[in-house]
């Protein structure tokens, strides 16, 4: 029996909330990806380009990207092959674009040599009731979470970005092998920032996320790896999640 080498699956995803390549790049020469993957939002990715995903990729990260597609079914299903040519660790749509829209999305990844983890955003953590309300919707975000994620995972999707408070909720009613992507997370000594619905790293763990997305409290740290491995002690004794 031989021993295969164990691939690193770090369970924190740093947000490079940034405007350009030239500042995320100061942070990434400053990390290690056998510690984090990290996430691409809009900003960066319309700053910076497919060509820096590629290059990230070409570190060694696992690279998040969050684009949160949201558009006709056919729109979303080639948005997503063109990510996943990237080379790209996971790459995600919104829930409320619906179920042709989520199929059409997985259908065309399917039997790609390089498949990325396909994830659906269901409430974004910024938003509480109030917000609900002003766009007509007339649930909780823990309600609306859970019906957006029994859709995700009725359209066969790998998972959910969802708050780490809804975690062990969605853990218990879709299985253990439904990926929970959870943002919201603040270690005790950060503050708040503008999210809401926020949990401690170990905690969300506890509670059923799979990897943990953190951002200024890592990327606005003095000593942003120092920052990082301090949440990867918080959370070590935790265990590998299946």
């Amino acid at each position: 029996m031989t021993n295969e080498p164990q691939i690193p699956d770090p369970k924190i995803i740093v947000a490079l909330d940034y405007s350009s390549a030239a500042a995320a790049s100061q942070l990434v020469e400053r990390l290690d990806p056998r510690l984090c993957k990290l996430k691409v939002g809009k900003e960066l990715f319309t700053a910076a380009g497919p060509a820096w995903v590629e290059h990230l990729v070409s570190l060694g990260y696992g690279v998040f990207l969050d684009l949160k597609f949201h558009d006709i079914p056919h729109t979303v299903a080639q948005a997503c092959k063109a990510a996943a040519s990237l080379g790209v660790w996971m790459v995600n749509v919104h829930a409320l674009g619906g179920r042709a829209m989520m199929s059409a999305a997985r259908e065309a990844l399917e039997g790609l040599p390089r498949r990325p983890k396909l994830i659906a955003v269901t409430v974004l953590t910024s938003m509480g009731p109030d917000d609900l309300a002003d766009l007509g919707i007339d649930e909780e975000p823990q309600q609306l979470v859970r019906r957006l994620a029994r859709l995700a995972h009725e359209c066969r999707l790998d998972g959910v970005v969802c708050s780490a408070q809804e975690a062990a909720m969605l853990r218990q009613e879709l299985g253990a092998g439904f990926c929970l992507v959870t943002p919201g997370i603040r270690p005790a000594s950060a503050g708040k920032d503008d999210q809401k619905r926020i949990m401690a790293p170990a905690d969300a763990l506890r509670a059923g996320a799979h990897y943990l997305v953190i951002g200024r409290p890592i990327t606005q740290a003095a000593d942003p790896l120092q920052a990082l491995q301090s949440v990867g002690q918080e959370i070590a004794n935790i265990g590998e999640l299946k």
